[in-house]
Parts: C-alpha cells; structure tokens; sequence
C-alpha cells in the first residue's frame, strides 16, 4: 500500500465520522434540543427557495443563456402551471395543466 492509497483511506474515513457525527449530533445528546424561533421560520421558506433556484433557471434558460425567443412551450407552461395553482391550490392539477400546454406545444409544434 503506497502513502496515496493510505491518505484517500484516512480522507473516507475522516469524511465518514464527520459525516456521522454531523447526522447524529442531536441523537447522542441526553437533553433535548429546541432550534431559535427565528431558525424554525427560516426553515419554513427553504423548500419554496430550493424549488425555486432549481426551476426558474430551467424555465428561463437554454444551454446557460437565457431564452431568446417567445417561441419556447416551457414559458407557456409555467405561467399555465402557476395560475391553474393560484385557481384550484392544487399540485397535481398544475402539473396536469402545465403538461397539458406543454406537451402540444413541444411535441405538436417543436417549440
């Protein structure tokens, strides 16, 4: 065993623990823990900002650039998605109406 297999094993086994440690640490305490108010209300809005910086980059961009041209059935989509949302609060019929607009256009039109 050379010293660059002996290092890559002490870095997995370093990054292993820690990782451990890290996914463990409010179960090995004995006493109970509560986060602020403040972190429990931040962490209400982490999934809308998630989602967020995952799907309008995708709405929005082509191979990095931003989209060009009206003619993208993604656009259309979303804004069917969102106000089928905003009528009926209901996932499964945004998705339902945003692949509804989508679909035709993408498949039917090549846009």
């Amino acid at each position: 065993m050379n010293d660059t297999d002996v290092w890559t094993l002490a870095v997995i086994v370093g990054l292993a623990v820690v990782t451990v440690v890290a996914r463990s640490f409010f179960f090995i305490s004995s006493h109970a823990w509560q986060l602020p108010h403040w972190a429990q209300r931040g962490l209400q809005y982490a999934p809308i900002a998630a989602l967020s910086a995952v799907v309008i980059p995708e709405i929005i961009t082509v191979q990095g650039e931003l989209v060009s041209t009206w003619q993208d059935a993604r656009l259309y989509a979303a804004v069917v998605g969102m106000l089928a949302y905003f009528w009926r609060r209901d996932v499964l019929i945004t998705i339902v109406a945003g692949m509804a607009v989508y679909l035709p256009l993408h498949v039917g039109w090549g846009w």
